[in-house]
C-alpha cells in the first residue's frame, strides 16, 4: 500500500484564503519575491506544514493579524 497525500485546488472565486503561519513576514516576502519575479505562484507553508500554492496575479490584499498587523494591497 502506498501513502498518499491530499491536494486540494481552489478555483477563482471571491473568498479570502486564511492560513495559520508562524512568520507572517516570511508570507509577505514569498508573496512579494513571486509578484517581483513574474513567478505566477508563491508557496506559503502553515504551521501545521501544509504547503499551499497561491496565484499572485488572483491577489487582492494580504491581512496579518497579531501584535504588528499590516495590511498589504495589490492592485
Amino acid at each position: 500500500m502506498s501513502d498518499t497525500v491530499t491536494v486540494r485546488i481552489g478555483l477563482q472565486s471571491v473568498r479570502e484564503l486564511e492560513i495559520e503561519v508562524e512568520d507572517a513576514e516570511a508570507v509577505i516576502k514569498a508573496v512579494t519575491a513571486a509578484m517581483s519575479a513574474d513567478d505566477p505562484v508563491a508557496w506559503i507553508i502553515d504551521a501545521k506544514g501544509t504547503r499551499h500554492g497561491i496565484a499572485v496575479d488572483k491577489l487582492g490584499f494580504i491581512g496579518v493579524e497579531g501584535v504588528e498587523a499590516k495590511t498589504v494591497g495589490f492592485g
